[in-house]
């Protein structure tokens, strides 16, 4: 078994990098760009990437981007959220658990948009965390971001599919 953190190199190792592995030995889709996964994965040939990197290559050193608005803020910040939950233990020790609320708490503290952050905290103390296992947070999570877009009026997601979005996708 690997352990978290450990990488080895990927069997394309198209790229030069490492691939990382969660410990149930699979690439892991956090910690490796998507290229990189879908190569080790098989899902993706060499002569795809080569394509796309030509363009790549060409890019200026960075982007000009301007600071993040509410809604690319939004978007950035549901993926982290969502990303955390699907990473969160199947079985959490006392302590994660803990660590989980108060990174909920924080979080709705610190968020730049106050109005949001206001709403995310008041939605905290009226429906805590729900941190006893990761199918439970990722549902929490769900429930969370559908409080939001029922709001802004935007589409709400089947709370049943979480893990197929979050964790396994959707092959």
């Amino acid at each position: 078994m690997i352990e978290p953190g450990q990488s080895r190199p990927a069997k394309s190792d198209f790229s030069g990098r490492k691939i990382v592995y969660d410990e149930d030995g699979k690439p892991c889709r956090s910690c490796n760009t998507l290229l990189d996964f879908q190569l080790a994965t098989g899902k993706i040939g060499t002569s795809r990437v080569q394509n796309s990197t030509q363009k790549i290559s060409k890019a200026e050193p960075y982007a000009k981007d301007d600071p993040p608005d509410v809604e690319l803020l939004g978007r950035s910040s549901w993926n982290l959220l969502h990303a955390v939950a699907a990473s969160y233990p199947k079985a959490p020790t006392d302590l994660q658990k803990t660590e989980m609320k108060q990174f909920m708490t924080i979080f709705s503290h610190v968020y730049p948009c106050w109005w949001c952050a206001k709403d995310f905290d008041k939605f905290i103390r009226e429906n805590a965390p729900r941190v006893d296992s990761r199918e439970e947070l990722g549902k929490w999570m769900c429930d969370a971001h559908n409080d939001v877009n029922r709001k802004l009026g935007k589409p709400i997601f089947d709370c049943n599919l979480w893990e197929k979005r979050w964790v396994n996708g959707w092959d």
